[in-house]
């Protein structure tokens, strides 16, 4: 069975995670509500790569806490294999969270410097009573270490003896220390030099093949993202614009914040990009806290319409496969 062909093994419906703006320190008085997520849809297959992407701010972190259960969203269903978790009470969660793991953005502060990094991998073990013989537990730390590219004997040192590459490699060894079968990876390239991004993508590849993973990666650089995904979501201000295959979506953008997306890449050839007709999406993004009515990209669009200022568009399916929430698109 191909990816394509996969039953989906993460559903997100209409989530909404809104976060309450107090005022005054004693009364706590509600004065507004930020809309980290307002309204999002997607699947994700078993075996895939859904890359999630788009400014910063606009909800994509948000969105991947939602999933892990760090947040409780306001509205909405989070359906992980046939199991609605959005609402599942704390003490249901403890099951969820071996099936579950993340890749934090920044390697520094996402281990803990007083813990040598045998223990940080071990720790999952412990928690969840997985291997309670102490000589097989480092057994297992030492083959993790190993299988992400790291020499077993780093399992004694402290994180901040190691390069952020190699702190990357420890946080996805112990994200896999509980054989998990989907990783959300929260901007798990962004804080590393770009040789670096390379090694730890190809590894994030190799994992997904060896164990049978799926991801949701969550990124803003749009050619990791082009390497390692198959499916795309585009995110702009809590909403999702625009999702389509990788190829597809990079070949044949059709929202207009997309296409503003894929033109701000820049060319490594100088002579190109001396040549290339760049146009940015003009304005500032709008406050999460009080977004424009009707499509929330109608301010910086270069198609919009007076409708485009009053009814708020859907994702349609266009060409198959590829959804665009723009009702001037066809």
């Amino acid at each position: 069975m191909t990816v394509a062909e996969a039953p989906p093994l993460l559903e997100v419906r209409g989530l909404r995670m809104h976060f309450a703006v107090t005022e005054g320190i004693l009364s706590g008085r509600t004065v507004g509500q930020v809309k980290a997520v307002d309204g999002v849809d997607f699947t994700i297959r078993r075996g895939e790569t859904l890359g999630l992407v788009g400014e910063s701010g606009c909800g994509k972190t948000t969105t991947g806490r939602c999933i892990l259960r760090l947040e409780t969203p306001t509205e909405g269903a989070i359906i992980y294999d046939g199991v609605d978790i959005a609402k599942l009470p704390r003490k249901d969660l403890l099951a969820l969270r071996r099936r579950i793991q993340v890749i934090f953005q920044d390697p520094y502060s996402s281990l803990n410097p007083r813990m040598k990094v045998g223990d940080i991998i071990a720790e999952p073990m412990m928690v969840h009573g997985i291997e309670r013989d102490a000589k097989r537990r480092d057994a297992r730390v030492r083959e993790l270490l190993s299988v992400c590219g790291l020499n077993p004997k780093f399992a004694d040192r402290y994180p901040h003896e190691m390069s952020g590459g190699q702190r990357q490699r420890v946080g996805i060894a112990r994200a896999l220390a509980l054989q998990p079968e989907f990783i959300v990876c929260d901007e798990a390239v962004s804080a590393l030099d770009v040789s670096i991004q390379a090694q730890v993508v190809n590894l994030l590849e190799d994992l997904r093949e060896r164990f049978g993973l799926t991801y949701l990666f969550i990124a803003h650089d749009l050619s990791v993202v082009r390497h390692l995904c198959q499916r795309v979501a585009v995110m702009y201000l809590g909403r999702i614009v625009e999702l389509a295959d990788g190829d597809e979506l990079f070949d044949h953008p059709l929202h207009p914040y997309t296409q503003a997306l894929l033109s701000a890449v820049p060319v490594p050839d100088p002579t190109v990009e001396a040549t290339r007709n760049f146009r940015p999406a003009k304005g500032e993004i709008p406050s999460p806290i009080n977004p424009p009515p009707g499509c929330v990209f109608h301010p910086r669009c270069p198609i919009a319409v007076e409708n485009c200022k009053h009814a708020r568009p859907e994702l349609r399916e266009l060409r198959p496969g590829h959804w665009v929430a723009c009702s001037e698109v066809h």
